[in-house]
């Protein structure tokens, strides 16, 4: 596998796109995030992420992880032990850390854009100190001082991991279900009984101590989810003694095979409560949400991955004559690069890879402000849109990750299909996204059930505003009209959801998926007019990298004509009801 981290690509997003690097400098707290030190940052993060993570995944995804039954332990796939140490003492692990517990305190967003190069080089590897940010934001917002004080160095510095132990056998998404028990024992600890499933970085050889953060009732817990605690499980205790936290077998599984998915069983494990009894979710979702912005970036990583490499083919590859006629007279068939069909497929992986970062990059900046801003309003206005482009991110980037690698496949024919090139595990790695850290079905239903209605629709209101003032601009902006009219598709299946959804869940139900769709369509839109835009003034004021500038433009062209007309058939969608969703019996199907 070979990878290169699309660095250009990357600052014309965070910097002339998004002017992150005059934004985020002016946040109190991130005042070192300048441009230089952004772009030091990036050099150095493609580095790591091309010379030491990208040339072991193959083989860890041949090798995989491995359980030994008689010491409960699993040993990761060979160099990954190393790599992941240096990962961690490179300080990628602290980036964003709070520097009071030993991070480098910079924003989140930096924090975003090397985590799209790891997943991009190797995702099972960032899978383990993947979750540990989302495990140090929950204990940092909700452990008590002792805890961070005892946790937090470790967690922040990579020499532990952590991880989120939710789901059971008998229960995934209705967590209200789970019968993991937590006990109080005499010294303030809990004792700690159940099993969980499915559970990342469970056990594995990259670190001495694991941090587990685990969902139990407390023996007078209500009923359903008001009833859920929040729980820190170490797997080795203060004493050196071992926790009886232990992993029961591994995850058999179709992708990200190198990253330890495992089965954990809970029995008497000594605990120590986090935040208050029976608010346990509140905490646990300070995780997910870090934890969903997280896996939309693991399917931006792998779908440009997938571009990479079938990009290069389609230029290499000789099959057939341009319809056009011969474009290499001189060899005996033309790169397939030439034909439409091809051509098709490279586009639309290149224009939602680009829109999608983009889309990224502006919820991890927004994100960034909804914590830093000085003004309570900023910080208010910043979260509405966190909020709200949340399970669009996770969602929409993870449908189109999964999309164009099978386009990259698609587009190699019998070499994509083959362990000769990297794209059909890319296939098979991006296909859990679409699943874990809640369903994109379940990221549709957050976002129409939940987010539409925040605030009496304060966040939304907020969206239309930003799109509408900036078609306002003076003398027009690249391709108004197409965003304008997908904008007003989109109030309109808003308005028919409040209209019918609000009455009657099961319509709500039955448009959410599409209109989570319709909503992610028409914000890249809005991102790919402003890219064109920025590219226009970039050529405007003599700018020599005309080739770089004119293709942002070209594939802006692309999105608009080929990609944006999907808003069409998805309002159609939605507007068609539940009905022929909900007549059948479950016996006629």
């Amino acid at each position: 596998m070979t990878y290169r981290a699309p660095l250009r690509d990357m600052q014309f997003a965070l910097y002339e796109v998004l002017n992150g690097d005059k934004v985020l400098p002016e946040l109190p707290g991130c005042e070192d995030a300048t441009r230089e030190i952004m772009d030091a940052m990036l050099t150095e993060g493609a580095k790591l992420a091309e010379n030491v993570l990208a040339p072991i995944n193959t083989s860890g995804d041949r090798e995989g992880c491995h359980f030994d039954t008689e010491t409960k332990t699993v040993k990761t796939p060979e160099g990954f032990p190393d790599a992941y140490r240096q990962f961690a003492e490179a300080g990628w692990t602290a980036l964003a850390g709070p520097v009071e517990y030993g991070g480098q305190g910079l924003p989140h967003t930096l924090n975003t854009l090397a985590e799209e190069m790891v997943c991009s080089a190797n995702l099972s590897l960032g899978m383990y100190p993947g979750l540990t940010h989302g495990a140090v934001n929950a204990l940092t917002s909700y452990g008590s001082d002792e805890l961070k004080e005892k946790y937090l160095p470790k967690l922040v510095s990579g020499e532990w991991t952590g991880t989120m132990c939710l789901t059971e056998p008998q229960c995934g998404t209705d967590l209200g279900l789970i019968r993991t028990k937590a006990e109080p024992q005499a010294d303030g600890s809990y004792a700690v009984t159940g099993n969980k499933i499915w559970i990342t970085g469970g056990e594995h050889d990259l670190v001495d101590n694991i941090i587990h953060l685990v969902l139990a009732k407390l023996p007078d817990a209500p009923g359903g989810s008001k009833g859920i605690s929040l729980f820190l499980v170490p797997k080795v205790l203060d004493d050196g003694s071992r926790n009886t936290a232990f992993c029961g077998g591994l995850e058999h599984k179709m992708g990200i095979k190198a990253s330890a998915t495992c089965v954990m069983n809970f029995e008497g494990a000594k605990g120590w409560l986090i935040g208050e009894p029976h608010k346990g979710l509140q905490a646990m979702f300070v995780m997910m949400n870090s934890a969903r912005l997280m896996v939309g970036l693991q399917g931006l990583g792998l779908a440009e991955a997938a571009y990479q490499v079938s990009r290069d083919f389609a230029k290499e590859r000789l099959q057939s004559r341009s319809l056009a006629g011969p474009q290499a007279p001189e060899k005996a068939a033309d790169p397939i690069i030439v034909h439409p069909d091809v051509r098709r497929m490279l586009l639309r992986q290149k224009a939602t890879i680009e829109g999608g970062r983009v889309l990224a990059y502006y919820t991890a900046m927004q994100l960034d402000i909804s914590h830093k801003a000085e003004s309570e309003e900023e910080r208010q206005q910043a979260d509405d849109m966190v909020q709200l482009l949340t399970p669009i991110v996770k969602a929409f980037l993870t449908d189109e990750g999964f999309f164009c690698a099978n386009d990259g496949l698609q587009l190699m024919g019998g070499s994509g299909f083959t362990q000769d090139w990297p794209v059909e595990q890319f296939v098979r790695d991006s296909r859990i996204t679409r699943i874990y850290e809640g369903t994109n079905g379940i990221q549709a239903l957050d976002l129409v059930g939940r987010k539409l209605g925040l605030a009496g629709g304060r966040p939304v209101k907020s969206f239309f505003a930003m799109v509408d003032s900036y078609l306002k601009t003076e003398g027009g902006v690249p391709f108004g009209d197409d965003v304008k009219a997908a904008t007003g598709r989109l109030q309109k299946a808003t308005m028919w959801l409040m209209q019918n959804g609000m009455s009657d869940r099961e319509q709500a139900g039955s448009a959410a998926t599409p209109y989570l769709r319709l909503f992610a369509l028409t914000a890249v839109a809005y991102f790919w007019s402003r890219m064109a835009a920025t590219a226009q003034q970039a050529m405007d004021e003599g700018s020599t990298e005309t080739d770089f500038y004119t293709s942002k433009k070209e594939t802006a062209a692309f999105y608009m004509q080929k990609i944006l007309p999907q808003t069409l058939s998805l309002l159609a969608e939605i507007e068609n009801g539940k009905e022929t969703l909900m007549n059948m019996t479950a016996e006629q199907f």
